[in-house]
């Protein structure tokens, strides 16, 4: 195993700036690019994005779940995705929110995080709600091969906020406890932790003191959802530079299908963050 996933993400951050492009083939896009809701537009659409901001960004994040309602055809869409992102010299996240009971999240890890995999990618997204111990299959799996874990605390999406800001038996929220969980377990780690967490950029800041989490953040909530670069800024303005992952998809992938208005686009986002962040 060479630098693990966490320490290769701050370099490549440093070098090519926060900006990780989401990658959503929803209908709606598709339709709006006059293409077909198949995995033969999916496969277009995708592909199209990945050219277009190829050494402008230092991450992509296809959003699984456009890729999986075509079944087998969709998931060969995503393989190639994968696989030619990596050529590319991207990093690659996948935005698949897996997480169960500790024996599957075994299968979940040998799927995405396992050398040799069709689907292995650089690091996934995955949900906490049935414990964050629960996730250790995965957690292993990516120390283990140099990859790395998103674990949800704060997602941008409004109705997620009561269930994230509960108070658990000890007074805390639930946010706070994944929080310090992850940054308990990254302490295992030289260098920058690979175990992270999501926190959307629509959030107000937890209880939690973010500048100690030694892991990255993936943070979407940007563009669409109504944040912006400076709303990034004031969020995680006590971080270390190269933690912070900064997602935007719709605000890009609507320039599209012509590359030089997703490449555009692209690099206007990602110069904002750089002059925020």
């Amino acid at each position: 195993m060479g630098e693990s996933f966490g320490v290769r993400l701050q370099e490549r951050l440093r070098e090519r700036g926060p900006l990780c492009v989401g990658i959503d083939p929803s209908s709606a896009l598709l339709e709006a690019w006059d293409r077909s809701d198949n995995a033969e537009g999916v496969e277009f659409f995708a592909l199209a994005v990945l050219e277009a901001v190829s050494g402008v960004v230092a991450a992509i994040k296809p959003q699984v779940a456009f890729f999986e309602r075509f079944g087998s055809a969709g998931f060969r869409v995503l393989e190639r995705l994968i696989t030619e992102a990596h050529d590319a010299d991207l990093l690659v996240v996948a935005d698949a929110k897996r997480g169960d009971f500790a024996p599957t999240n075994e299968g979940y890890a040998q799927a995405w995080l396992r050398d040799g995999s069709p689907l292995a990618v650089d690091a996934v997204t995955a949900s906490p709600y049935l414990g964050v111990d629960a996730l250790a299959p995965l957690f292993e799996a990516a120390w283990a091969s140099g990859r790395g874990v998103f674990v949800l605390a704060a997602t941008s999406n409004e109705d997620g906020r009561e269930l994230q800001r509960a108070r658990t038996s000890d007074g805390g929220r639930v946010e706070d406890l994944v929080l310090r969980r992850v940054a308990e377990l990254n302490h295992r780690d030289s260098g920058l932790g690979s175990l992270g967490v999501v926190l959307g950029a629509t959030r107000d800041a937890p209880e939690f003191d973010l500048s100690t989490l030694a892991g990255p953040y993936l943070v979407p909530g940007v563009g669409a959802q109504g944040a912006g670069a400076q709303d990034v800024a004031r969020l995680f303005e006590r971080c270390e530079e190269g933690t912070v992952l900064v997602s935007v998809s719709r605000d890009i992938l609507r320039a599209g299908p012509e590359r030089r208005g997703l490449h555009d686009a692209t690099r206007r986002w990602r110069d904002d963050l750089l002059a925020a962040l």
